[in-house]
């Protein structure tokens, strides 16, 4: 009897006849296989159950302390049953008729022949024959009658299979259910055991072992199974192909260079066997059959498919969904230098792109922006003119000028309470070439206009007293030279002027002395990086990381018109450029100078080859909007009543960091840091002009309470989402870089799908809190319970009604939202 595992996390459970067929029955894994043959989705193959048609298990203990019959190698018990199976089959049903017409079924001892969830292969479950050899042995030589090529993953003795539905049951015969080979069981049971599941004979061996009888095999066999000619399925080292090699050097060889002297330690195995299949991209022609062999080969991953039985296949699957460098990967340029495989210069390699995820990402953010409108008008002239993947960029650039508008505004934050806060941004808005980076231009003229009107008067000040000072002659009195306040700064102005001007730039307010926010605005990143490098403009990437929390900073130059003094740094910039200017600004190399998690840098997608829409008129009433938004906010001022957005934006990141340590992900820690910040500064412009009613005038400023309610709360929340979800698109990559160069190690932007992620999956959409704690594999209902309550919070699930269970009132809750990434 063989058995079966309803998921991987339970332990597996005894098949007979009548559980085969409830199985292979049932409504819902038929619609998710369908659905799966119909978009590929892995995650829906994952949720099925699978059979385990060549061992069953002893008892034994899981990590969590849980007595069962888990799948571990370590446990095996052979049942005599082999599977093989056969993949990139095109037509399954032709290859199996081929079959029928050459082979007795019988005579050859197969009993189970099903086509694959994908659609695209075959399942044949045979008797073994222990003359022939073990599982691979038995293998090799019912392929070599059937005239096909063995998938080699099938050697463990513990390989699952996922189900079928019951139409794709091609052959069954029922002794299937009651066979048992004892004889092959106590033959081979102690060499799975200890992990030993190569072949034991040579294909030479087991063709001379094989029947002429059986070999009856149509000659198109092989075409029809589209089985591959390169022989990129043989790894055995008995195998005439398997001295796979690049360049001259064994990949075997290449991976203990990789490997280098350092033992692998347990906890680090898994990422480590990620890393590794990531990196083997570069030197296998990006084939994931090769690398799953190569992977299995390896000794620190053989630890773990002995002790657990690692899913190799689905490593392999998420390392082919990472970013490739330009170049090779450090760590492995080194090791092929040490085995002497010389890297070809010249070689494409191939990309992933990606703008199509980011384009729908914008999309929905978009349309959520949209569903704002009513409640924040503002917003609609904001996006006046803009597709919906426009909309976040145009918010972000509007709350980073509206905010500057309200410098004389504080608020108290999580992190040391005790200190006023003030509303901060340095702003990067990031697109290609005539993308539609205009709007900025319009937002900046349209809400600056108070700020550019008051500078008016400083800048006249100053170049009349210029004027004056070319006039002078050398013995008359020279002019003093005027204090003035001028706010807004072009990217070409000098380190001096800037400093000056920054100091000088204080007012009273409710008899206090504040310093007003400097402003700079330009279309050109690249511009501004350029003219930033060098003569009186040179870089001013210490006056950028101070200003995200006003910090101190100072100067003590000799030249007369440079202050001496102690400072703050009160400095918001808005940029836009190209995704090469911004690797200009953050790259490998300054990562770590903390500048990328106080950027807010939002993407602006392709046109995609779209014209803009024609305007048949000018919107004046809006534009006339937007600048009565501007003149109230450069009125306003005190202390803003957020605290209750301030407690939320606690309760997220609270959330995020929990994820980010079950995902073990620094890389997610170090940019989650800041995002609070971000999603408060952003949305306080447009929560205090929707609460405008409640502001009194107190003198010439604007003032007073108001109660922050779950409307505010929705744009704050959608503004730090998107905050994070950006951090990790432009910096997730440099983030993992920064970690891992610190363990000597290079690693490339790796988009997981953490634990987190793949649990939310499982859980069906409805479920009860014992669902929560299989699929999170969680210890009790207790912390079944927490991780509920976070979702719910976070609008992922919610709850639906309630039951009664053997006297007890239980609860029922359904999805409602997909868990962010």
């Amino acid at each position: 009897m063989f058995c079966y595992q309803k998921n991987f996390f339970s332990p597996t459970l005894p098949v007979d006849e009548a559980q085969f067929y409830a199985l292979v029955r049932a409504p819902k894994w038929k619609e998710d296989i369908d659905k799966y043959r119909e978009t590929g989705d892995q995650s829906l193959k994952r949720k099925l159950p699978a059979f385990i048609f060549q061992a069953t298990f002893d008892k034994t203990t899981s990590k969590t302390g849980k007595v069962g019959r888990w799948r571990k190698q370590v446990a095996t018990r052979l049942t005599g049953l082999v599977v093989m199976d056969i993949d990139h089959v095109e037509n399954p049903h032709e290859v199996f008729d081929a079959w029928l017409k050459v082979h007795d079924f019988k005579a050859l001892g197969i009993l189970l022949v099903y086509i694959t969830p994908s659609g695209k292969g075959l399942k044949v479950v045979f008797k073994a024959d222990p003359t022939k050899g073990n599982l691979i042995d038995n293998q090799h030589a019912m392929a070599a009658v059937l005239g096909v090529e063995v998938d080699e993953s099938c050697k463990d003795a513990s390989r699952m299979s996922f189900i079928c539905k019951e139409e794709d049951v091609l052959h069954l015969d029922k002794e299937l259910f009651s066979y048992e080979n004892k004889e092959f069981g106590e033959m081979y049971d102690e060499e799975y055991r200890k992990g030993k599941s190569g072949q034991t004979r040579t294909n030479t061996e087991i063709e001379a072992n094989t029947d002429n009888t059986d070999k009856k095999t149509n000659t198109n066999l092989t075409n029809l199974t589209n089985s591959c000619n390169s022989c990129n399925s043989c790894s055995e080292k008995n195998d005439p192909c398997s001295e796979k090699m690049y360049h001259g050097v064994p990949y075997s060889k290449i991976v203990a260079a990789w490997l280098g002297d350092k033992k692998v330690e347990q906890g680090d195995r898994h990422r480590t066997s990620l890393v590794l299949a990531d990196h083997l991209r570069y030197i296998t022609d990006n084939d994931p059959k090769l690398i799953e062999q190569i992977l299995r080969e390896t000794p620190f991953v053989k630890e773990i498919i002995e002790e657990r039985n690692e899913d190799v296949a689905t490593t392999v699957k998420s390392a082919q969904g990472y970013e490739f460098l330009k170049g090779f990967p450090k760590r492995m340029k080194d090791a092929l230098k040490v085995v002497g495989a010389e890297i070809t210069a010249n070689c494409q390699l191939p990309t992933v792109n990606s703008n199509n995820d980011l384009n729908a990402q914008l999309t929905s953010w978009g349309e959520q922006i949209e569903a704002l409108f009513p409640q924040f008008p503002i917003l609609m002239d904001v996006c006046k003119g803009l597709k919906r993947n426009q909309y976040p960029a145009a918010v972000f650039v509007a709350g980073g000028l509206m905010m500057t508008l309200m410098t004389r505004c504080t608020y108290r934050f999580y992190h040391r309470p005790e200190e006023t806060r003030r509303l901060n941004n340095s702003t990067l808005i990031i697109g290609d070439p005539a993308s539609g980076k205009s709007f900025a231009t319009r937002l900046y003229k349209l809400l600056t206009g108070p700020i550019m009107e008051a500078d008016q008067v400083g800048k006249n000040a100053i170049n009349a007293y210029r004027e004056e000072m070319r006039t002078k002659g050398a013995n008359k009195e020279k002019p003093k030279k005027p204090k003035v306040v001028v706010r807004i700064h072009p990217a070409r102005t000098s380190n001096a002027q800037f400093i000056q001007d920054m100091v000088n730039a204080v007012e009273m307010v409710d008899g206090a002395p504040m310093h007003l926010h400097m402003l700079t605005f330009d279309t050109e990143l690249d511009n501004t990086v350029s003219v930033q490098k060098g003569g009186s403009w040179i870089d001013k990437q210490s006056l950028e990381l101070k200003a995200f929390h006003n910090e101190e900073d100072g100067q003590a130059y000799s030249n007369n018109d440079s202050i001496f003094q102690d400072f703050h740094v009160f400095w918001n910039f808005i940029y836009t450029g190209t995704p090469i200017a911004l690797k200009k600004k953050v790259n490998e190399q300054n990562f770590g100078n903390g500048l990328a998690t106080r950027l807010t840098c939002i993407p602006l997608p392709s046109t995609n080859f779209r014209m803009m829409d024609r305007e048949s008129h000018v919107d004046v009433e809006s534009d006339e909007r937007l600048k009565e938004c501007a003149t109230k906010l450069d009125k306003t001022k005190g202390e803003l009543p957020v605290q209750k957005l301030v407690d939320a934006l606690y309760d997220w990141t609270a959330r995020r960091m929990e994820d980010a340590a079950e995902n073990d992900s620094r890389a997610d820690e170090m940019l989650l840091k800041r995002c609070a910040y971000h999603g408060l500064n952003f949305s306080a412009p447009f929560i205090v002009l929707r609460h405008w009613e409640s502001l009194h005038e107190d003198g010439q400023y604007w003032c007073g309470t108001f109660e922050t309610d779950e409307t505010d709360w929705q744009l704050a929340e959608l503004l730090v989402n998107i905050q994070f979800a950006c951090q990790r698109h432009f910096f997730g990559h440099l983030a993992e870089k920064y970690f891992d160069n610190q363990e000597h190690e290079a690693s490339v932007n790796v988009k997981r799908q953490p634990k987190t992620f793949l649990a939310f999956e499982r859980l069906p959409e409805e479920f009860t809190i014992e669902d929560v704690v299989r699929c999170f594999n969680l210890k009790n209902e207790n912390a079944a319970r927490a991780r509920i309550k976070r979702m719910v919070d976070d609008h992922l699930v919610e709850k639906t009604n309630t039951f009664t269970e053997n006297g007890t009132t239980k609860a029922r809750y359904s999805k409602t939202g997909t868990f962010m990434l």
